[in-house]
């Protein structure tokens, strides 16, 4: 009698990435316009780094949201005109540019960029989508939820004043472009809970240090999400950070104790993931160190930093982690200039 032949488990790689593109416009309906031109040399630079980073899953920053999503489906179709399909993918209405009627930045001006609920000159500029390879569940968005809610909140005020106003800090929301958790649904049956935000960035205000704040809560808001501390249920399965804190925990300015708290709560990983290129000898003069930065901002100030992360939960396999920056003299850096300052961050995971 034949033996059975022993039953071994499936195993499968994950590549889970974050990229701000900075595909943001400065008007409704012009990002669409150039995705279905084909001639805009950011866009097919943009197209061509993801094609090679080849993630499954990504969370994209940066990318303009239209209401009906055509900007989205064109970015999708050119996707996969790269070899590079990913069929499944989510967006809602951002923060940013979402008219308040106020003066939400104390300037004694309305209607402006910085009166929205997040920065920017029309409703969606700078939005968030995510794409991937594979189904996706029933999103919590998280863009209502109000910044005066949240546990251990430290609000701006000017000499013990709510800053601008008690009214504009009472209608004014958390994230400066949104927090989502995405669940992914996995061949193996698995619900990845994909966290991801773009937070606003820690810079330009004043002694009230309205974005500083900002920035910082914004970071902490995950944290208490899995505290299960907030008005809605923590996530039921393994978990994955994937965004943009806009904050280093070494360099540049911010409120750096959010970050270095998120980096070292157990029940996340840090991957570290390090430029895939040499780094240059003019990229090393801050005290972090520079393999771990994403974004080549212009020095001196604030100069390369790490400012995206990915950070799965420390029950997660990790088997390799990268930062997609190609070193001097590759081809390809010229096409990773052109499409962003930022660099899209990626980790593998084993399942």
């Amino acid at each position: 009698m034949a033996s059975a032949a022993p039953v071994t488990a499936q195993s499968m790689t994950l590549r889970v990435a974050t990229y701000n593109a900075e595909l943001d416009r400065k008007g409704p309906g012009l990002l669409l316009r150039d995705i279905l031109a084909g001639t805009d040399d950011q866009i097919t630079a943009a197209l061509t780094v993801i094609a090679t980073a080849k993630p499954d899953i990504l969370t994209l920053q940066g990318f303009d949201n239209d209401v009906e999503g055509h900007a989205l489906r064109a970015f999708q179709s050119a996707l996969a005109e790269k070899d590079h399909a990913m069929p499944y993918a989510f967006a809602a209405m951002p923060n940013a540019g979402l008219v308040t009627g106020l003066d939400m930045d104390g300037d004694g001006r309305t209607g402006e960029p910085r009166d929205a609920q997040g920065y920017g000159r029309f409703t969606g500029q700078g939005g968030m989508a995510v794409l991937s390879r594979y189904p996706l569940g029933e999103a919590r968005d998280f863009a209502p939820f109000l910044w005066k809610d949240l546990p251990g909140a430290i609000p701006p005020s000017r000499d013990g004043i709510p800053f601008p106003t008690a009214g504009a800090f009472a209608i004014q929301r958390l994230s400066s472009v949104a927090h989502w958790d995405v669940p992914v649904q996995l061949p193996n049956g698995t619900n990845l809970h994909l966290l991801t935000f773009h937070a606003t960035t820690p810079v330009f205000d004043g002694d009230e240090d309205r974005n500083g704040r900002r920035n910082h809560d914004e970071i902490a808001f995950w944290q208490r999400y899995l505290d299960g501390a907030l008005p809605f249920p923590a996530p039921d399965g393994p978990v994955i950070i994937a965004g943009v804190a806009n904050l280093d925990p070494v360099d540049g300015e911010g409120r750096r104790a959010a970050i270095q708290r998120l980096l070292n709560d157990p029940r996340l990983q840090d991957p570290e993931p390090r430029r895939t290129g040499k780094i240059a000898v003019g990229d090393t003069g801050q005290a972090g160190e520079p393999a771990l930065d994403t974004v080549d901002w212009p020095e001196p100030s604030p100069g390369d930093l790490r400012v995206s992360y990915v950070l799965p939960a420390s029950d997660l396999d990790v088997i390799s982690a990268g930062v997609f920056w190609p070193a001097d003299g590759d081809p390809m850096l010229d096409t990773v200039n052109t499409a962003s300052r930022h660099r899209l961050v990626w980790v593998d995971l084993r399942f």
